[in-house]
């Protein structure tokens, strides 16, 4: 009888543009329903009925490495101007030993809202790691 763990999560990659990114982290794959509480007139219980309401989803954060004259992100970002802006559909999966998807995360309609570089330190040795937070409307989650 086989044995089957957990996946690891260290090895996922990022699809934007249509072009694979690799990152150090991703935070925020999230999703909620709000309910929705409502009390019938005549009802004899003293408590609210629950309906499942609107999806939510939270904001995705990813953080990667600072790269020679690469900017990608920063530029999507810049493309932002007043009510117009480039949205993309990111895909985030996670890879097995042989680098085969296992899980797959599709954010559609993402466009960024927050980009931060990487801070500066005359002292310190750690690589320079930009962020860039994304905005998404909705996710669905595949099992490979």
């Amino acid at each position: 009888m086989a044995t089957e763990w957990p996946l690891p999560k260290f090895s996922f990659s990022i699809t934007i543009y249509e072009k694979e990114h690799f990152f150090q982290e991703v935070v925020g794959l999230e999703t909620e329903t709000k309910p929705i509480e409502f009390r019938h007139g005549d009802s004899k219980q003293f408590a609210p009925v629950k309906m499942p309401g609107l999806k939510k989803v939270g904001n995705v954060t990813l953080k990667t490495g600072v790269f020679v004259k690469d900017n990608t992100f920063w530029e999507w970002h810049s493309k932002i101007k007043m009510n117009t802006v480039e949205r993309e559909t990111v895909i985030i999966k996670l890879l097995d030993e042989g680098g085969n998807p296992t899980m797959v995360w599709t954010l559609q309609n993402a466009f960024p809202i927050k980009f931060t570089s990487s801070d500066l330190k005359s002292e310190g040795n750690e690589v320079a790691v930009e962020s860039l937070e994304i905005a998404f409307e909705t996710m669905i989650i595949s099992a490979s």
